[in-house]
């Protein structure tokens, strides 16, 4: 079966598209290609091709404090023992 080609403009942040362009062509794919690709997977998953996940009320309170600087400052060295407690 041929497929029938139709041409789509679509507004893209220039530095991600570079960047992505980067990317595909180690695969030999071109942006077009993998533009395809993701549409493919999109309608063979009946919907984004992988996970989407927000945050939850507890992260997004604590992204908030730090925008706007209601968090206490804490060292690295600080920040390693308090991640190294957590791992224990």
């Amino acid at each position: 079966m041929i497929s029938q080609k139709t041409r789509t403009n679509v507004y893209l942040d220039k530095t991600i598209k570079e960047k992505a362009k980067e990317i595909y062509k180690q695969y030999g794919v071109s942006l077009s290609e993998a533009i395809n690709m993701f549409l493919v997977q999109s309608v063979m998953e009946r919907g984004l091709p992988f996970e989407m996940k927000f945050p939850n009320d507890e992260t997004i309170n604590a992204m908030n404090e730090i925008r706007e600087g209601k968090t206490e400052k804490i060292s690295f060295d600080e920040l390693q023992k308090e991640a190294k407690k957590c791992l224990a």
